[in-house]
Parts: structure tokens; C-alpha cells; sequence
């Protein structure tokens, strides 16, 4: 089958074309063909494997391989079908279709066999794979992070980045959950991020948020752009600062305020449920989520992909397509 494959960290042009052994379901396992797949921020970091760009180096580095991949095929979500199942799977049956999480080996491939209590669920019935790929990656980790906030009906939100995977998500989840929502993003997302559901939006090229006397009872930074100290006059006593990018020295002072302070930090690292991704597809189900694509490509053109996501400037999701 084909896969994308990198053996070094670098550039775009890293990312190659092979074919390699398609996998075989054991006993409890399904073989997924994967129709869809995402460009995260996260593959983006993996790819290049600096210091620059991955997060609390070098942990991160250790997690991923020093001086090459461990793991040397990317992607985390996808959408596909059930093509085959093991002898003693109960849960799917072949022609099944699905989405969900696979960090195991990659997405960046045709087939992925997955145990079948995996992250994996079937796929919300109105939305087409390349919509459902669009969801785990930022809808995870948007209401991993607003749980972190303890996010409460009737408080203030301040979503920075509200225009990208995850922020397009924790804009609409905040309004579920019966906040005011205030989406920050750039001048040209100003309206798709209102038609999310914010009820205020701030283009941060023009103002600065931490600046109009507003205050919030969370500010979310998904893109990692902002700090604790800029936007502590902005929280509301028992507010919460949460970050989805972090660094040694957002963990101290996520450690630090934990103990003292009445204005929390807050971090961490969102981990996949089949729980969630079952409540993801009752509300798109229901009309409550939808997902946002900024841009389609076929699977040979991942590294165009690639140096696409890696500007910054993508809105929602990049979507790649089917494999064959």
C-alpha cells in the first residue's frame, strides 16, 4: 500500500512516497481503508524536530527520536471504512464507516488496522470522511482544555486562535456549554469565526484584547501566542489561563499558581475517548458541531500540504483525500 514516509526531520521535502506491507487485522482488530486524513499543527512539529518549533525541548525530542523518527509515518485522525474485521470483534462489521484517533504508526497511509477498542467509533451520519476527519484532532482537544478551564454556563470565554483546528472547535463547544464567547483571530476569519457562534470577535491585528477592560472568567490560547503575564489583568479572580502550547516555563507557573495565586495556569496533553468522540457525533448529529476546512489535497500532495499548514494561516482543517 502507499505511505508517506520521512526518515529525518527537516523540511517539507522530507516526506516521500513509498509502498510498504498493507497490515493484517488480528483476532480483536478491523482494517480500516482510510478515506481521509488532517495536517495538524502537531505533524508540522514532528516533521521539523527542532528546538524552534517542539515544545518543552528536549522532552519532546526523547518522546520522538533524537536524531531520527521513531515513529516515521505522521497523521493522527482519519475517516474511513471497515473492510475487514477479526474473529472476535463485536463491536463493527465490514462496510462500517468510521473515524477516530490512530497515533499509533500514522494515518499517512491507505489501511490502518486498529484494536477495536481503539479510539474508533462510527462516523456522525451527516458528514462526508473528509468533514469527520476534521473532527478528533481539534474537537479532543478543545474540550480537553476547556474541562481544564472548568468551564461553567454563564461565564465570559476569550478563545484566542479561534480560527484554526482547535479554536474553531472551542468556539462552538463553549457555546454548548452556555458561555459568552469572544473569538480572536485575524482579520479575514473575522466572519466565519461569528458564524461559529462567538458572540464577540477582536481582530488581533487591530486591537489588543488584554487592553479594553474586558475580563474573562477563561482565556484560551490554542496557538501558544500570548503569555500568563500579559493577560493575568484580562482573568477574572478564580479565572483560568489555559494553553494548548506550552513551555518549561508555562508548566512552573502552572505548578506555581496551583499552590498560590487566585488566577490559575493551567496545561497539559488531551488523550483520546471513545466517550468523546461519541459525544462529538450526537451533537453534529443534532446540528450543534460542524467542522471547518480550509483546503483539500490528494494523498501524493501531503508535503504541498505541509508547507501550506506551516505559513500559519490556515482556517480550520487541511484535509487530505483518499490514498487510491
Amino acid at each position: 500500500m502507499k505511505a508517506i514516509v520521512y526518515e529525518k526531520y527537516g523540511s517539507p521535502d522530507v516526506l516521500q512516497l513509498k509502498d510498504i506491507e498493507k497490515p493484517t487485522p488480528e483476532d480483536n482488530e478491523v482494517l480500516i481503508k482510510v478515506h481521509a486524513r488532517t495536517v495538524t499543527s502537531g505533524d508540522i512539529r514532528k516533521r521539523n524536530g527542532s528546538r524552534k518549533t517542539l515544545p518543552i525541548w528536549p522532552i519532546s525530542k526523547m518522546a520522538i527520536g533524537f536524531r531520527k523518527p521513531k515513529k516515521n509515518i505522521l497523521g493522527c485522525d482519519f475517516a474511513g471504512e471497515v473492510v475487514s474485521v477479526g474473529k472476535d470483534v463485536k463491536r463493527f462489521k465490514k462496510g462500517h464507516q468510521v473515524y477516530g484517533l490512530y497515533g499509533k504508526k500514522g494515518t499517512y497511509v491507505e489501511y490502518i488496522c486498529m484494536s477495536e477498542d481503539g479510539a474508533v467509533v462510527q462516523k456522525p451520519s451527516n458528514m462526508t470522511y473528509e468533514e469527520a476527519t476534521s473532527v478528533p484532532f481539534g474537537a479532543i482537544s478543545a474540550l480537553y482544555f476547556l474541562r481544564k478551564g472548568n468551564i461553567q454556563s454563564g461565564q465570559k470565554v476569550l478563545i484566542y486562535g479561534a480560527s484554526g483546528s482547535v479554536g474553531t472547535f472551542a468556539v462552538q463547544l463553549a457555546k454548548y456549554f452556555g458561555t459568552e464567547v469572544t473569538g480572536v483571530c485575524g482579520t479575514t476569519n473575522l466572519d466565519m469565526v461569528k458564524s461559529l457562534g462567538a458572540d464577540h470577535v477582536i481582530d488581533y491585528t487591530k486591537e489588543d484584547f488584554t487592553k479594553n477592560g474586558q475580563t474573562y472568567d477563561i482565556i484560551f490560547d490554542t496557538v501558544g501566542k500570548t503569555s500568563f503575564s500579559r493577560c493575568k489583568s484580562s482573568l477574572k479572580r478564580q479565572g483560568f489561563y489555559v494553553l494548548a502550547v506550552f513551555s518549561y516555563r508555562q508548566i512552573l507557573q502552572t505548578l506555581w499558581t496551583s499552590k498560590i495565586g487566585n488566577k490559575k495556569v493551567v496545561s497539559g496533553v488531551a488523550s483520546e475517548s471513545n466517550e468523546d468522540l461519541m459525544f462529538f457525533k450526537e451533537l453534529i448529529e443534532e446540528g450543534k458541531l460542524k467542522s471547518v476546512i480550509d483546503s483539500f489535497y490528494s494523498f501524493e500532495e501531503i508535503p504541498e500540504a505541509h508547507g501550506y499548514v506551516e505559513k500559519g494561516h490556515k482556517k480550520g482543517n487541511v484535509v487530505i483525500t483518499s490514498g487510491s
